[in-house]
């Protein structure tokens, strides 16, 4: 019997005629020389992992195990394998991996020429963390490819404070999505794909499941065409209210207009009525600060409240055929006694990461500004995110490094990539959450890994500021 959808978490996701195989491989680990795999649970005593090097010979059997994970060592360093669990009569899809050694610890990977989920892309995008009331933490990422429909999410568990991780639920359709906790519960806030409806929905049992999703706002589902763009920021309570950015346009359309959305903090959050929307601001090139030349404007933005207790919506700025050609970010102003009047746009700001996803917070111990962005040197790569940098602010218009946290400006940037940081300060740790390209990713941009970072003492690194 076929019945209508009434949840938005699958374990896993199986569209039609789609064959993900028997036996759910839902989280890959690649090392140096070894790799670690989980899936889910099938009818039987025993599971065997079959494995070679891809297209090398016969499958041979290199773990026998009794519960869904395994690790497998001993193998040969930078090397593309292929391997499928068995189980009882049944099996997985095969699966790609590389070996070599990655940063920090694996959440999850995914080989660019693995096809696992090619009914929504083939690289992992849109890292989301979050520390649920309980305890344990929670990362989230997307299936992204260009022209694909990109629009699955999986998210992950870790109960050791990011040592280990296990995989949870896929949610579909999902895209750009962000995990926040309010009142105690967890919610998505998401797209059902590029450009496509805003959606939010809850979890009452801790992310394993979600029930269906709720549409905030129509979008196009068109990559070409105006909708509906965002990215994983954080949710923020101020006077009363919720507070998250989006904007509406698209590549295609050659603009992304500004907007923000709210909510009484008391209200329904899963009831369209409760929020409002701001009218979309598209750039104008007349501002006084912003660079001489043609830009798309303004995508992206990082909500944050400034030392006088001004809402301000800061946001990357695409300055790649502008003079200068990078070095600027935009700040908007939220009126926060109206929740229905457009933003203004207020000042721009000098930060060497505008072409990148960057999240700002504020430090309540010290009072200081924080911010992880793909920090740029100069105007020869403008594009690169091969290094990643903490800059640290105390009023958010003069911005100094603290740290750089990942250099990897020795090796080809066209290949390796660190960006779109998710993260948040715990106690006297920064924790973080890294879209990562590396060990011969498709590229730069089309990640392969999602990273989990823990900064120890990050305070220490001020050095006096």
């Amino acid at each position: 019997m076929m019945k209508g959808a009434t949840t938005w978490s699958y374990a896993p996701y199986k569209p039609f005629f789609f064959d993900r195989g028997d036996i759910y491989v839902c989280r890959l680990a690649p090392d140096e020389r070894s790799f670690h795999c989980e899936w889910l649970a099938a009818p039987g005593p025993e599971y065997e992992l079959m494995l070679r090097p891809e297209g090398e010979g016969e499958f041979a059997c290199a773990a026998r195990v009794t519960v869904p994970e395994a690790t497998v060592e001993g193998l040969k360093e930078e090397t593309d394998y292929e391997f499928y669990v068995r189980c009882g009569g049944k099996k997985s899809r095969v699966r790609l991996f590389r070996t070599g050694r990655p940063v920090g610890t694996v959440v999850n990977y995914l080989h660019p020429r693995d096809d696992e989920y090619a009914f929504s892309g083939r690289y992992l995008c849109s890292p989301s963390l979050v520390r649920h009331p309980d305890g344990y933490l929670l990362a989230s990422m997307d299936l992204f490819a260009g022209g694909a429909p990109q629009n699955l999410s999986l998210i992950f568990r870790s109960d050791d404070d990011g040592r280990t991780w296990h995989y949870l639920t896929d949610l579909f359709p999902c895209f750009w999505g962000k995990l926040f906790i309010h009142r105690g519960e967890l919610y998505m806030l998401a797209c059902s794909t590029e450009y496509g409806d805003l959606l939010i929905g809850k979890s009452a049992d801790g992310g394993r499941t979600f029930g269906a999703p709720t549409a905030l706002l129509r979008g196009s589902c068109k990559c070409g065409v105006a909708g509906v763009h965002k990215n994983p920021q954080p949710v923020i309570e101020h006077r009363g209210r919720l507070y998250e950015t989006l904007e509406w346009g698209s590549w295609g359309e050659g603009y992304h207009a500004a907007m923000v959305m709210s909510a009484d903090v008391e209200s329904d959050l899963l009831d369209p009525a409760s929020w409002r929307f701001t009218p979309p601001v598209k750039y104008d090139p007349a501002w006084p600060g912003v660079a001489s030349g043609p830009s798309s404007g303004n995508i992206e933005g990082s909500l944050v409240v400034s030392p006088d207790g001004a809402l301000f919506n800061i946001m990357r700025y695409d300055m790649t055929k502008c003079r200068p050609n990078y070095g600027r970010v935009l700040a908007y102003r939220v009126d926060t006694d109206d929740p229905d009047a457009p933003l203004a746009y207020d000042h721009a700001v000098e930060l060497p990461g505008n072409h990148s996803k960057f999240m700002i917070k504020r430090d309540e111990r010290t009072g200081l500004y924080f911010t992880i962005i793909s920090r740029i040197l100069d105007g020869e790569g403008v594009m690169n995110r091969n290094l990643l940098s903490l800059m640290v602010s105390k009023d958010l218009r003069r911005w100094e490094l603290a740290a750089d946290l990942i250099d990897r400006r020795h090796e080809d940037p066209r290949g390796t990539g660190f960006q779109y940081v998710d993260w948040m300060i715990e106690g006297e740790d920064l924790l973080y959450l890294c879209r990562t390209a590396m060990n011969q990713p498709h590229n730069y941009h089309d990640a392969n890994y999602q990273t989990f970072h823990r900064l120890a003492g990050f305070r220490d690194l001020l050095n006096g500021f």
